[in-house]
């Protein structure tokens, strides 16, 4: 059983004891349950998972600044006299290898207001974006390959 699925039964039964499956309650016991099994299995091979579960969360928050960002960018850019677009068409190169992976950033690269997945070439080495804003190409890629690629790579391939 994998030591995830063992943590989310936990959490249940925890809930379950206590009488309340709020999701606030389903959280904590979520978070007791790995602090339990964090310390019972800290000489076995399934230590990948403690480091797995913080860089999720700080993923998630990560991509939720990036949205907010990317939202407010948009609503000053509307709401704007003069829209000062500067679309573009932007080749960033991948590293990654794991095709979920590469499913997962131009998913997520899609999700980001202003920018919008087009292709993935077909031997999966390129990535190509349409953003809405673009002042440096060479910026843009940075911002990609060090924001999303890094942190979906660590999660993905890990």
């Amino acid at each position: 059983m994998s030591v995830f699925l063992l943590n989310v039964l936990l959490a249940i039964a925890w809930s379950a004891l206590t009488g309340d499956f709020s999701p606030l309650n389903l959280g904590f016991g979520f978070v007791l349950a790995y602090g339990v099994l964090w310390l019972l299995t800290r000489k076995s091979s399934s230590r990948s998972y403690f480091l797995q579960i913080p860089r999720v969360i700080e993923f998630v928050f990560f991509f939720a600044w990036d949205v907010f960002k990317a939202n407010v960018r948009m609503a000053i850019t509307i709401l704007s006299p003069q829209m000062r677009l500067r679309p573009a068409v932007v080749m960033v190169p991948l590293d990654m290898k794991n095709e979920i992976g590469i499913i997962l950033l131009s998913n997520l690269i899609t999700l980001t207001p202003g920018t919008l997945s087009l292709d993935i070439s077909s031997d999966r080495k390129a990535l190509f974006i349409h953003t809405l804003w673009v002042e440096d190409e060479e910026k843009f890629r940075a911002e990609i390959k060090s924001g999303y690629e890094r942190r979906v790579k660590e999660i993905i391939e890990a």
